[in-house]
């Protein structure tokens, strides 16, 4: 028995119209997963934040950004204009480390105005030599977003060691 044209393009458009309410299904349920996520993670990393405010020589910024002093530099503090090397390493509130300069061998160089904002605000503190410890809350990182299909899920607060080695205008 074969179908008609009209019968084929019914039949056609019967399909289609499930396979896009699967996938609206799915992207329902997988931003479902992210929302749920990301409350998890902001209470999480309030939690954090909170304890971590009351530790010995951390400061804590009117942003939310925290740091600890690990070595004092003596060099000069770069503007948001300028350019930075640095090492550092990355990790999440879990120890999850997600990147490092020092796993790669060598200090990455970037503008201080190209990064995320709590890094932004850090670096324009630090003097270089410096070695700092930063907790930074999620408003000044990835966000609500983390990075889409990366190691940072949404509303996540990140640890990082920063160690400021050079300044370029």
């Amino acid at each position: 028995m074969l179908l008609t044209e009209k019968e084929i393009q019914e039949v056609l458009a019967g399909l289609q119209k499930k396979l896009t309410e699967k996938q609206q299904a799915e992207r329902a349920e997988q931003e479902k997963k992210m929302k749920d996520l990301g409350e998890k993670n902001k209470v999480a990393g309030k939690k954090f934040l909170d304890e971590n405010r009351g530790k010995k020589g951390v400061k804590t910024n009117p942003s939310g950004l925290q740091y600890q002093v690990i070595k004092e530099g003596t060099g000069k503090i770069p503007k948001e204009t300028d350019r930075v090397t640095v090492n550092y390493k990355g990790s999440l509130i879990d120890g999850t480390e997600f990147d490092s300069s020092y796993k790669r061998g060598k200090p990455a160089t970037f503008p201080v105005n190209g990064v995320i904002k709590g890094w932004t605000e850090a670096l324009q503190l630090m003097k270089e030599g410096s070695k700092w410890q930063l907790a930074i809350p999620p408003q000044l990182a990835y966000g609500e977003s983390g990075t889409p299909g990366g190691p940072i899920g949404p509303n996540a607060t990140l640890i990082f060691e920063v160690e400021l080695i050079s300044i370029a205008p």
